[in-house]
């Protein structure tokens, strides 16, 4: 015979233990669909894997954490959209010629095409792509002193052909205004001039070619480009390492089909 305690002892056991199982099952659940939540948001991304990152997930029903890989595509879980790289730009055709004294001259007579780049400063004209055109051309000098320059393109639909000119106090001040204020991760110094820049600009404008200091007082620099697409092309001239000198900039851009 079994005793009425033992009995009762042998139910309450049994009660303890569905009772068990019932929540282990709820949470499983809970985790799945946590686990299933965030799974669905990371199909949105699509990037190049980037080794050592990894996913972890904390229940907010359960306070159980789980890792779901160890390589993370290369995406920003919290944001509405990924990070794109520029594509890689094709190389530009740049020359030189001596004929200095009648660059100058005929540059001189044109409407808007000399300007005085202050010591500091960062000169960028930008150069709408033009729907009659296959590529952009330039030409440049300076009076008495080099200058930085260098190319780059912003993949965005252009509204107008008009060239307009934009002055900044220096090259890091551009980046922070050309960025307006986005961080940005792992930044990148904007870099010496000598050496060519590296500035964060890479990061959101394709990199035609590099700021370099060009003698351009002793030889007109010139160059060209073949259209990569639509959009509008940044023509930088840089003067920030300048600290005592203004440079008399002439300069002649067109495009041809």
């Amino acid at each position: 015979m079994v005793s009425p305690v033992r009995e009762d002892a042998t139910e309450d056991q049994q009660k303890a233990a569905g009772a068990m199982e019932a929540q282990g099952s709820v949470e499983q659940e809970l985790l799945s669909a946590d686990q299933a939540q965030v799974l669905s948001k990371m199909a949105k991304y699509h990037g190049l894997p980037r080794s050592g990152d990894i996913v972890m997930i904390q229940s907010e029903h359960t306070g159980a954490v789980d890792i779901l890989s160890a390589d993370l595509e290369s995406a920003d879980l919290l944001g509405d959209h990924r990070r794109v790289s520029p594509p890689l730009m094709a190389p530009p055709c740049i020359w030189t010629f001596a004929k200095m004294k009648e660059f100058k001259s005929k540059v001189g007579k044109e409407k808007n095409s000399r300007l005085v780049v202050k010591r500091g400063e960062v000169v960028t004209i930008r150069v709408p792509t033009h729907p009659e055109g296959k590529r952009v051309c330039w030409e440049f000098a300076t009076d008495d002193y080099d200058i930085g320059f260098g190319v780059y393109f912003d993949w965005t639909p252009v509204t107008s052909t008009d060239i307009t000119v934009q002055v900044s106090d220096s090259s890091e001040d551009e980046d922070e205004d050309e960025e307006e204020e986005e961080e940005i991760e792992d930044p990148v110094p904007a870099g010496d001039v000598e050496r060519g820049s590296r500035s964060s600009l890479r990061g959101r404008y394709g990199e035609v070619m590099p700021v370099y200091r060009r003698d351009s007082h002793r030889d007109v620099q010139a160059g060209s480009h073949d259209y990569p697409g639509e959009g509008i092309y940044l023509l930088k001239f840089d003067n920030s390492y300048s600290l005592l000198r203004n440079k008399t900039l002439y300069f002649h851009i067109y495009y041809t089909s």
